[in-house]
């Protein structure tokens, strides 16, 4: 048996041991939720506005879905020890320097997004194509990333013509059977784990392409997944608890907040990650769901079309970014795990 994110959420919440949920801080959230909505800085528009990511109209539907697949292919633990220099491009960290050393690569000549090239990219031509702005300092977990890219290439060729739209016209519009579809033919996207004697699946990347699809697309043409509000949750990552934290809707035990101080590595699996992400994944649900009913009794008038458990995480994610001195002027530490899942 395996549960599915939503599910895996519920079920790991319950049973957690080493954190709880305050009800309050959830009730924070949807208020700070609410407001973006209605001054429109929380909307679906930012996906491509943002200037990192490709805009279907300009760029080409087709390359902006395998531009998207690459991206999330590679889109994971870009974190480094505090002691050590942070990866940069173009003064860039994390997920954003990615996606301006793939849109730099392209500008250079090299065909990132072309599942003939990346099946069989060397480890010269990604260390080239992720180079640091101190011409030193290699992007994160590099060698793994060149498993992943040879992995998805290879499968993408075999069966689906060597693009991931193929893979979207396979699931016939649905975000479920495509979120299915990703973690059944790229093991590097299958995200899972054993927690109190149950599989539970996580899928953090899987979600997130399936989301940034969405997000791109405005949810028409490729992003046309008319389930997608009920079948994608939050994507579980190590950043967005700590934004879970700050609202106090997430609450660590003293012992697991000992460790998160300490900096020690939580190895991928284990009890202490797993009931972080998954309290993630149901708090971001219960603000969905509050959301929703605060929407229909104050607000009628506005359309929930756009309104789900994406948006939330997009939300989540840029607020740490925004508020970042906010956060660690509370000392508020993410939980360090090295794995190519997120």
């Amino acid at each position: 048996m395996r549960l599915l994110p939503k599910e895996a959420g519920a079920y790991i919440t319950k049973h957690a041991k080493w954190l709880k949920i305050n009800e309050t801080g959830v009730d924070k959230i949807v208020d700070e939720v609410l407001k973006g909505i209605l001054d429109k800085s929380i909307c679906i528009d930012r996906f491509s506005q943002n200037g990192y990511h490709p805009n279907p109209a300009k760029d080409g539907a087709q390359f902006a879905v395998n531009w998207i697949f690459v991206c999330d292919t590679l889109n994971f633990c870009f974190w480094t020890p505090e002691d050590a220099v942070k990866w940069r491009v173009e003064n860039e960290t994390g997920y954003f320097a990615c996606c301006t050393a793939l849109n730099r690569a392209l500008k250079e000549g090299f065909d990132i997004t072309n599942a003939k090239y990346y099946a069989e990219i060397t480890e010269d031509d990604v260390r080239k194509i992720f180079r640091g702005d101190d011409g030193v300092t290699e992007i994160p977990l590099l060698q793994e990333r060149v498993k992943c890219l040879h992995e998805v290439g290879k499968i993408l060729l075999e069966k689906y013509d060597g693009t991931f739209v193929n893979c979207i016209k396979k699931a016939g519009k649905s975000a479920k059977e495509l979120l299915n579809l990703i973690v059944k033919e790229f093991p590097c996207f299958r995200d899972e784990a054993t927690y109190n004697g149950l599989k539970v699946a996580i899928y953090k990347r899987a979600q997130i392409l399936v989301g940034d699809i969405w997000a791109c697309f405005k949810g028409e043409g490729y992003g046309e997944l008319t389930d997608v509000n009920d079948s994608i949750t939050m994507f579980a990552d190590y950043r967005v608890p700590q934004v879970l934290v700050y609202f106090g809707a997430l609450e660590y035990s003293r012992t697991l907040m000992d460790i998160l101080d300490s900096n020690i590595l939580i190895p991928n699996g284990s009890e202490y990650e797993v009931e972080i992400r998954g309290a993630s994944i149901h708090i971001t649900e219960l603000i969905k769901e509050r959301l929703l009913a605060r929407i229909a009794k104050e607000h009628p008038e506005l359309s929930t079309k756009f309104v789900n458990s994406i948006l939330l995480d997009h939300f989540l994610w840029d607020y740490r970014r925004q508020h970042n001195a906010a956060l660690e002027e509370r000392n508020i530490p993410f939980h360090k795990t090295i794995s190519v899942y997120y």
